[in-house]
């Protein structure tokens, strides 16, 4: 029997373009898979060279959720003034759904807190909590883990009662009004009095600070403590001549905000505070 074997060729050639053998088709795939690969590499480190303010660094993740370490002082100034120490997007719109953001720590001893915190937090969000309870479980379940790290015990040594100079680190200032700028442990403070303290506070607002007593977060980076204490100093004046906590705060976030936008007028504005 005749054969064209030219005519055979090319009908093998011709099957081979629409049906692939197997030893093809796994070159074939192995080819897509080292190009998606390629892709997704090249992705990361592009996204690596171009991070961006407030983004510092990427410090873990869970599941969809990426933990950033961000530049505090930048989303304060440009982004939402009140942002504390941590956060995800129920609790600030600026931040995107699907992250966490962690302020930068003077010491970063705090971040498993927060980041266990977070979790909880936004999880109840997603399935419909309202904010304030989903914080209120939050706030418990980082107790608990302050609770399990020992920090109470640092407090109250020989007493009942934890004493609140023990959180002092160092003195910042006495001022002629007789009131003293301390820098104190944040941890601590948070750890044993109230979770909710952040960046400073003094004892028109808070029972546990002594009297005419100012603190100042240690945690807080040196370039953005003078902000912070001009909020400090301006509402407590305010409030001790009678005007509300909520008022106060109000008006102090504003020459903040103002300051911080103004750096120059930083100085007088303190001096106004009795900051000589």
């Amino acid at each position: 029997m005749y054969v064209n074997h030219y005519n055979f060729w090319g009908v093998i050639c011709l099957m081979c373009l629409f049906i692939k053998p197997p030893f093809i088709q796994s070159i074939v795939k192995q080819d897509a898979s080292d190009t998606q690969r390629q892709q997704v590499i090249s992705k990361g480190q592009k996204m690596e060279k171009s991070i961006q303010p407030p983004y510092i660094k990427k410090v873990g993740q869970r599941g969809t959720i990426i933990i950033w370490v961000v530049d505090g002082t930048y989303v304060r100034t440009h982004l939402d003034e009140e942002f504390t120490n941590y956060g995800e997007h129920y609790g600030f719109k600026c931040i995107p759904k699907n992250e966490f953001w962690l302020d930068k720590e003077a010491a970063e001893d705090e971040q498993q807190f927060f980041i266990d915190h977070l979790l909880v937090e936004y999880r109840l969000c997603e399935k419909g909590t309202s904010y304030d309870d989903a914080l209120e479980a939050a706030d418990k379940a980082e107790r608990a883990e302050r609770k399990k790290a020992g920090d109470v015990e640092k407090l109250i040594k020989g007493s009942n009662l934890p004493d609140p100079i023990k959180v002092h680190v160092k003195l910042w200032k006495k001022l002629e009004s007789g009131v003293s700028v301390w820098i104190i442990n944040g941890r601590l403070v948070r750890s044993v009095f109230d979770i909710d303290f952040t960046e400073g506070g003094h004892d028109h607002v808070y029972e546990f600070v002594p009297q005419n007593e100012v603190w100042i977060d240690n945690d807080l980076e040196e370039a953005e403590r003078p902000y912070v204490l001009l909020h400090e100093l301006h509402e407590r004046n305010l409030m001790a001549k009678g005007w509300t906590y909520s008022k106060a705060h109000e008006d102090s976030s504003k020459i903040e905000y103002y300051c911080r936008h103004h750096p120059s007028e930083l100085h007088a504005m303190l001096a106004k505070e009795g900051w000589e």
